[in-house]
């Protein structure tokens, strides 16, 4: 399954914080450099997905704040019952 999400760099602490525009916002500490923050947002979101990071990669936008990420092996049922249990919406 894909999901759309933007990433917010330099954020307070690592967190899902809803929506925004239709994808699922994740605020990451990390800052932008060197893909630290495409790590911590790949993370984040398996963490919050309950799979491993391993199992996400990022299908488009790399380079900019709207990504797609793919997460294989995971259907959408089950991928909003976790986001919605981890606090993000879907």
């Amino acid at each position: 399954m894909t999901i759309r999400v933007r990433v917010q760099p330099r954020a307070d602490r690592n967190q899902l914080a809803g929506e925004r525009g239709g994808a699922l916002l994740l605020r990451v500490t990390a800052a932008p450099a060197a893909g630290a923050a495409n790590a911590a947002a790949i993370r984040l979101l398996a963490q919050a997905l309950a799979v491993p990071a391993s199992r996400v990669e990022i299908r488009r936008g790399a380079s900019g704040r709207d990504k797609l990420l793919h997460v294989r092996g995971l259907g959408l049922p089950d991928a909003e019952a976790r986001l919605a249990a981890a606090g993000g919406t879907r």
